[in-house]
Protein backbone atom coordinates (compact mmCIF):
# COMPACT_ATOMS: atom_id res chain seq x y z
CA UNK A 1 0.00 0.00 0.00
CA UNK A 2 1.27 3.43 -0.76
CA UNK A 3 0.72 6.35 1.96
CA UNK A 4 1.48 9.84 1.47
CA UNK A 5 2.08 11.92 4.44
CA UNK A 6 -0.05 14.73 4.35
CA UNK A 7 0.45 16.54 7.72
CA UNK A 8 -1.43 14.70 10.32
CA UNK A 9 0.34 11.20 9.47
CA UNK A 10 -0.06 8.49 7.08
CA UNK A 11 -3.20 8.56 4.69
CA UNK A 12 -4.56 5.28 2.40
CA UNK A 13 -4.94 6.03 -1.45
CA UNK A 14 -8.73 6.39 -1.25
CA UNK A 15 -8.16 9.27 1.74
CA UNK A 16 -5.48 10.41 0.02
CA UNK A 17 -7.64 11.30 -3.70
CA UNK A 18 -10.77 12.70 -1.11
CA UNK A 19 -8.39 15.58 0.61
CA UNK A 20 -6.47 16.08 -2.24
CA UNK A 21 -8.19 16.72 -5.10
CA UNK A 22 -11.16 19.76 -5.25
CA UNK A 23 -14.70 18.14 -6.33
CA UNK A 24 -13.66 14.43 -5.05
CA UNK A 25 -14.58 12.15 -8.06
CA UNK A 26 -16.91 14.70 -9.36
CA UNK A 27 -14.24 15.97 -10.87
CA UNK A 28 -13.02 16.09 -14.30
CA UNK A 29 -10.13 13.96 -14.99
CA UNK A 30 -7.84 14.41 -18.32
CA UNK A 31 -5.79 11.07 -18.97
CA UNK A 32 -2.27 11.30 -21.22
CA UNK A 33 0.44 8.97 -21.40
CA UNK A 34 3.99 9.68 -22.41
CA UNK A 35 6.95 6.88 -22.87
CA UNK A 36 10.57 7.93 -23.36
CA UNK A 37 12.93 4.81 -24.03
CA UNK A 38 11.91 1.99 -21.67
CA UNK A 39 10.15 4.67 -19.24
CA UNK A 40 6.45 4.52 -19.02
CA UNK A 41 4.53 7.48 -17.37
CA UNK A 42 0.66 7.21 -16.88
CA UNK A 43 -0.51 10.87 -16.14
CA UNK A 44 -3.77 12.02 -14.65
CA UNK A 45 -4.75 15.71 -14.51
CA UNK A 46 -7.60 17.13 -12.11
CA UNK A 47 -8.43 21.10 -11.63
CA UNK A 48 -6.55 22.07 -8.44
CA UNK A 49 -3.80 23.64 -6.85
CA UNK A 50 -0.90 22.85 -8.33
CA UNK A 51 0.27 19.61 -6.45
CA UNK A 52 2.34 16.94 -8.45
CA UNK A 53 2.30 13.12 -6.96
CA UNK A 54 4.17 10.85 -8.89
CA UNK A 55 4.07 7.15 -7.51
CA UNK A 56 2.06 8.07 -4.58
CA UNK A 57 4.72 10.59 -3.25
CA UNK A 58 4.90 14.06 -3.25
CA UNK A 59 6.75 15.58 -6.18
CA UNK A 60 9.37 16.94 -3.60
CA UNK A 61 10.04 13.53 -2.00
CA UNK A 62 10.94 11.89 -5.45
CA UNK A 63 14.19 12.64 -6.99
CA UNK A 64 13.12 13.20 -10.74
CA UNK A 65 14.55 16.56 -12.52
CA UNK A 66 11.90 18.98 -11.69
CA UNK A 67 12.42 21.11 -14.52
CA UNK A 68 11.40 18.51 -17.09
CA UNK A 69 8.13 17.17 -15.88
CA UNK A 70 6.67 20.39 -15.70
CA UNK A 71 7.79 22.09 -18.78
CA UNK A 72 4.78 22.16 -20.34
CA UNK A 73 2.54 23.25 -17.57
CA UNK A 74 5.14 25.93 -17.68
CA UNK A 75 5.15 26.88 -20.88
CA UNK A 76 1.16 26.86 -21.37
CA UNK A 77 0.61 28.80 -17.63
CA UNK A 78 -1.09 26.37 -15.86
CA UNK A 79 1.58 25.48 -13.29
CA UNK A 80 -1.08 26.81 -10.73
CA UNK A 81 -4.32 25.30 -12.12
CA UNK A 82 -4.12 21.43 -12.19
CA UNK A 83 -3.14 18.80 -9.92
CA UNK A 84 -1.27 16.11 -11.70
CA UNK A 85 -1.22 12.93 -10.83
CA UNK A 86 1.53 10.40 -12.15
CA UNK A 87 2.34 6.61 -11.93
CA UNK A 88 6.05 6.12 -13.48
CA UNK A 89 8.14 2.80 -13.84
CA UNK A 90 10.56 0.94 -16.11
CA UNK A 91 13.27 3.20 -17.59
CA UNK A 92 15.65 5.44 -15.60
CA UNK A 93 14.81 8.88 -13.94
CA UNK A 94 16.02 10.70 -16.90
CA UNK A 95 13.62 8.50 -19.24
CA UNK A 96 10.77 8.81 -16.31
CA UNK A 97 11.17 12.42 -16.20
CA UNK A 98 10.96 13.26 -19.46
CA UNK A 99 8.23 10.49 -20.26
CA UNK A 100 6.45 12.80 -17.48
CA UNK A 101 6.45 15.34 -19.16
CA UNK A 102 5.05 14.15 -22.79
CA UNK A 103 2.16 12.41 -20.47
CA UNK A 104 1.19 16.02 -19.16
CA UNK A 105 1.67 17.76 -22.63
CA UNK A 106 -0.24 14.78 -24.23
CA UNK A 107 -3.30 15.60 -21.47
CA UNK A 108 -3.12 19.29 -22.17
CA UNK A 109 -4.06 18.54 -25.49
CA UNK A 110 -6.94 17.18 -24.51
CA UNK A 111 -8.36 20.19 -22.80
CA UNK A 112 -7.72 22.40 -25.82
CA UNK A 113 -6.10 21.94 -29.36
CA UNK A 114 -4.83 25.11 -29.42
CA UNK A 115 -2.25 23.94 -27.20
CA UNK A 116 -0.04 22.20 -29.78
CA UNK A 117 2.61 24.55 -31.43
CA UNK A 118 1.53 26.16 -34.84
CA UNK A 119 5.46 25.17 -35.85
CA UNK A 120 5.40 21.21 -34.96
CA UNK A 121 1.26 21.13 -36.08
CA UNK A 122 1.41 17.07 -35.14
CA UNK A 123 0.67 15.10 -32.13
CA UNK A 124 3.86 15.51 -29.25
CA UNK A 125 5.79 12.06 -29.84
CA UNK A 126 8.27 10.12 -27.38
CA UNK A 127 11.17 10.18 -29.70
CA UNK A 128 12.98 7.92 -31.82
CA UNK A 129 16.27 7.49 -29.76
CA UNK A 130 16.10 4.07 -28.40
CA UNK A 131 19.10 2.04 -27.34
CA UNK A 132 20.53 -0.02 -30.19
CA UNK A 133 21.02 -3.84 -29.88
CA UNK A 134 24.39 -5.41 -29.45
CA UNK A 135 25.30 -7.03 -32.89
CA UNK A 136 27.15 -10.10 -32.79
CA UNK A 137 31.01 -10.08 -33.22
CA UNK A 138 31.30 -6.37 -31.82
CA UNK A 139 31.76 -5.67 -28.24
CA UNK A 140 29.00 -3.41 -28.46
CA UNK A 141 26.22 -2.07 -30.60
CA UNK A 142 28.71 -0.33 -32.71
CA UNK A 143 32.12 -0.87 -31.22
CA UNK A 144 34.19 -3.70 -33.22
CA UNK A 145 37.26 -5.80 -31.39
CA UNK A 146 40.87 -3.91 -31.87
CA UNK A 147 41.75 -4.56 -35.68
CA UNK A 148 45.25 -6.16 -36.24
CA UNK A 149 46.83 -5.74 -39.59
CA UNK A 150 49.34 -8.77 -38.65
Amino acid sequence: MCCVDVGSGPVEPGELREVKLPGGFAAQKIWGTGRRKCAIARVVLQEGTGNIIINCRDAKVEPIVAAVRKDPLLTLGYEGSYDVFVKAHGGGLAGQAQAISLGIARALLKVSENHRSPEKGGPPDEGFRIVERKKIGLKKARKAPQFSKR
